[in-house]
């Protein structure tokens, strides 16, 4: 298993817009990834963030590496250059990569 996390981080100006985009496009787009066994889709509580904006987290699950790195090359690159030309530099982006050592999903 190999696992990519996303996160978004939204400014305050633009929350609402970013929300329904997120129920509207994010979440359809997301259904219709072919190589992505299992996703969580989450709104990130922070005391740290919540004056500047707000958080979401889009935690993807491949069968392997070679399915991640692929939708990493192709699909995530697409989904941001979308996300960037509707929102700017409002909406920002964030890649962590998860190798897991020991999983009991």
């Amino acid at each position: 298993m190999s696992v990519l996390s996303i996160t978004f981080h939204c400014t305050k100006n633009n929350l609402e817009e970013w929300e329904n985009y997120i129920d509207e496009t994010l979440i359809l787009m997301t259904e219709n990834l072919m190589d992505v066994n299992k996703y969580i889709l989450s709104e990130v509580h922070s005391d740290y963030i919540d004056d500047e904006g707000k958080n979401y987290n889009l935690l993807l699950m491949f069968d392997n590496e070679t399915l991640r790195t692929d939708f990493i090359e192709s699909e995530l690159k697409n989904i941001a250059e979308r996300i960037e030309k509707k929102f700017g530099h409002e909406v920002m982006i964030f890649n962590t990569f998860l190798n897991p050592k020991k999983s009991r999903l």
